[in-house]
């Protein structure tokens, strides 16, 4: 059974975090594919990967094959990546561009807006049957050129899901400017909701990360809790920028952690224009999917962005090293539960929706 956390007025702490049973049961693992991930947004791509008309690019959310395409209206469109007459995936590359989609099974065909092209195997009166079989579309909105999907059909849009998240990243203009770069992928042998406890505190920091506490000036660093996010950040101090540009003419003086419900994460360096997100993919109760993917202006990096990306690698590096021994304690039967430290308040907040959504 799993514990709402309690307040210790005395203390100031929360005594009780989520039970590890929540972090080693394959149960909730499945009971969390249902009520968190085929409910909530999840981040799929960016528009620099469907630029021109035809470009799409393939992914799965939830166990879901997904398509994301450009029309020939330049409308961005998400849907499954499922044909509608015998189930079969219809697109098999990851990426690519194309006038037409067209179903290696029977050879049906689909207009870049989902619509119906040609049923070959049916004709004549039999045509009328299929008239109406187009790809099913899904829930799909774009924040500040980043594509989200949610397969709730019924969900909340995306903006009113994250309070004024969206307004917050207007402050930094260059988003627009950004585009995918690449994307790294490493299994963890960890449970999702173990990397996203990492994330939300940094107690960790000062044991685990220390070109992270060289770096920024942790005596003001500070975390904010709000609607479904939360925030942490501080100043760079002025001596330790990752490359050779002054601070002063830096477009990013200080470092912004983002983390959006439920297994999202953007960060924000120091430095030139630069934003990189981090999901959490479980893969079932015990691994999970780590997705590391960079956004700069040009493929082509100064070394500053090289010192920042190899900066972000090593802070990664020992954040899994960190959940992985983490995984093997939540099996032991030492202790069933943690305890919250009074700066753990976004922790608390994340442990709260799990809680919720899980109806705990």
């Amino acid at each position: 059974m799993a514990y709402r956390p309690v307040l210790n007025e005395a203390s100031r702490t929360y005594e009780r975090t989520l039970t590890y049973d929540l972090y080693t049961d394959p149960k909730v693992f499945e009971l969390e594919k249902e009520q968190i991930f085929s409910k909530s947004w999840q981040l799929v791509g960016h528009i620099s990967q469907v630029q021109n008309v035809g470009q799409f690019f393939t992914t799965e959310v939830n166990g879901e094959p997904i398509i994301v395409t450009k029309g020939k209206d330049e409308v961005i469109r998400a849907f499954y990546n499922v044909c509608p007459h015998r189930a079969t995936v219809l697109e098999k590359s990851e990426a690519g561009q194309k006038k037409i989609f067209q179903c290696g099974y029977h050879g049906w065909t689909f207009h870049l807006d989902g619509q119906l092209n040609k049923a070959p195997n049916f004709k004549g009166e039999d045509a009328h049957c299929v008239s109406d079989r187009c790809l099913r579309a899904v829930r799909m909105e774009i924040m500040e050129s980043f594509i989200f999907v949610n397969l709730d059909d019924n969900c909340k849009p995306l903006n009113e899901s994250y309070g004024d998240f969206a307004e917050r990243l207007k402050k930094f203009p260059f988003l627009k400017e950004l585009k995918r770069i690449n994307s790294k992928t490493r299994v963890i042998k960890a449970n999702w909701k173990a990397f996203i406890d990492n994330y939300l505190e940094c107690d960790h920091c000062y044991v685990a990360h220390p070109s992270f506490v060289g770096t920024l000036d942790m005596e003001n660093y500070q975390i904010i809790t709000c609607e479904n996010y939360s925030l942490q950040f501080s100043d760079i101090k002025p001596d330790k920028m990752m490359g050779e540009t002054d601070l002063n003419q830096a477009e990013v003086k200080g470092g912004e952690f983002y983390w959006l419900w439920p297994n999202l994460m953007m960060t924000i360096y120091p430095g030139p224009g630069n934003i990189a997100t981090i999901q959490m993919i479980p893969i079932d109760h015990e691994t999970t999917l780590g997705v590391y993917t960079y956004y700069f202006r040009d493929e082509n990096l100064s070394q500053e962005e090289k010192d920042l990306v190899t900066f972000a690698e090593q802070v990664r590096q020992e954040d899994v090293e960190l959940v992985e021994l983490e995984q093997i304690g939540f099996r032991s039967r030492a202790f069933n539960k943690g305890v919250y430290s009074s700066s753990e308040k976004a922790i608390v907040q994340f442990h709260d929706l799990v809680l919720e959504a899980l109806d705990k």
